[in-house]
């Protein structure tokens, strides 16, 4: 058995960044950068009102002084004279500050004045409810770095810098593959000992969550023959992931159906718990990946291993999302397996307690999905106690 370390590491040392494709703004969300984006523009392209109001010289913006208005700048219609000495021109919010003016007296400070003048009220200095030209971004001014993930407020800002089009890492192509004589479908019927396959549907959502592309390959019989099918029919896929049959049993198939079709194994098994018979190696030039059967250990080992190898293809730097926290009550020492015991998270003054769950089957989804986290328990851990601080996996990324 190796090391959780070493099989990460194993794992992502197989994959390089994949190439770039142009998409659309507005389809941008959740895709890596794979190259640097700069602003086209000044953002607001000229100095703009914070304020309905009137746009005036500072110097005239003096309490008792009466201003002539001479014209009107609301948004899209710029006043094109200049403001002079003694003059005040309309503005509203996110108009155009005209030329001569530096000052935005807001409305509420001003009373109507003689014959369409307006009366300066309260004192303003210069600049007051002026938004300078290039306040937010320049030109040319650095948005987003490669390897940068796009997230929904980031789209505003591209939008807002005129990037109509972006190059982005082509989305890792994720072949899920189920394995089992007693899988079926959710509705489907189920013949004697049968049981629901759950794994490939929280895998599928876990992928396309890390900004890969889950395709659903369906569920393979307990027949060599069923491989034959899978390896004709992976098409161009980055990465395959099966379920099940990653042991040596009579009916644990990946590594002895694969073979002949040829499957190079890298390793099989980790010091770990749960997913201990997890398989890493090629299908000719595909990597695979084959994690239990079992759902809980099939997500723990897609947390752990299947995310940095999709980071590792989209270009992004990979960092486990590990928190220290107080353990909310006592654990035995642990044995010669990685343990990721799943556990409720809470706060209380801040300091974050890791309470975990009394019963830790890896059968039991329930448990899994009303966890919060992952209490990391390394090899040979002494026993701990309520309070110590542990290392725990965050879920919220799974």
């Amino acid at each position: 058995m190796i090391s959780v370390d070493e099989a990460v590491s194993r794992i992502t040392g197989a994959f390089a960044v994949l190439p770039a494709e142009t998409v659309g703004v507005a389809d941008a969300y959740n895709r890596v950068l794979a190259e640097d984006i700069t602003a086209r523009l000044d953002h607001p392209p000229a100095p703009m009102s914070a304020m309905d109001g009137y746009a005036v010289r500072a110097a005239d913006a003096t309490p008792g002084m009466e201003l002539s208005v001479v014209g009107a700048s609301p948004a899209g219609h710029p006043f094109e004279g200049e403001v002079l000495a003694g003059q005040a021109v309309r503005v509203f919010t996110g108009g155009v500050v005209p030329q001569g003016a530096d000052t935005v007296i807001m409305q509420e400070d001003s009373t109507p004045g003689r014959r369409g003048s307006v009366v300066i009220k309260e004192a303003a200095r210069k600049g007051d409810n002026v938004r300078e030209r290039g306040l937010d971004f320049k030109t040319g001014e650095l948005l987003f770095a490669r390897g940068h993930r796009i997230s929904a407020r980031d789209i505003s800002l591209l939008a807002s810098a005129d990037t109509a089009e972006l190059r982005v890492t082509r989305k890792p192509k994720v072949a899920l593959v189920a394995t089992g004589d007693e899988l079926s479908r959710p509705g489907e019927n189920r013949g004697p000992g049968g049981i629901v396959a759950s794994s490939t549907y929280a895998m599928q959502a876990m992928v396309r969550n890390w900004g890969g592309d889950a395709v659903d390959m369906g569920i393979l019989r307990d027949k060599p023959e069923e491989f034959i099918r899978l390896a004709r029919s992976v098409g161009d896929a980055d990465l395959i992931v099966t379920q099940g049959g990653a042991s040596v049993g009579e009916h644990d198939l990946v590594q002895s159906a694969l073979g002949p079709l040829g499957f190079t194994l890298d390793f099989w098994k980790i010091a770990m718990r749960p997913g201990k018979p997890l398989i890493f190696g090629r299908l000719k030039n595909t990597p695979v990946l084959g994690v239990p059967g079992n759902p809980v250990s099939a997500m723990v080992c897609s947390i752990l291993f299947l995310e940095p190898a999709i980071a590792t293809m989209l270009g992004t730097e990979y960092r486990a999302p590990i928190m220290k926290a107080k353990l909310g009550a006592p654990l035995k020492a642990n044995g010669k397996r990685q343990d990721y015991l799943r556990a409720k998270l809470r706060f209380e003054a801040g300091v974050a307690i890791a309470e975990p769950f009394k019963f830790q089957d890896s059968s039991m989804q329930k448990v899994f999905a009303r966890s919060d986290a992952l209490i990391i328990r390394k090899v040979h851990a002494p026993a701990a106690h309520e309070g110590d601080e542990v290392d725990v996996l965050r879920l919220d990324r799974a």
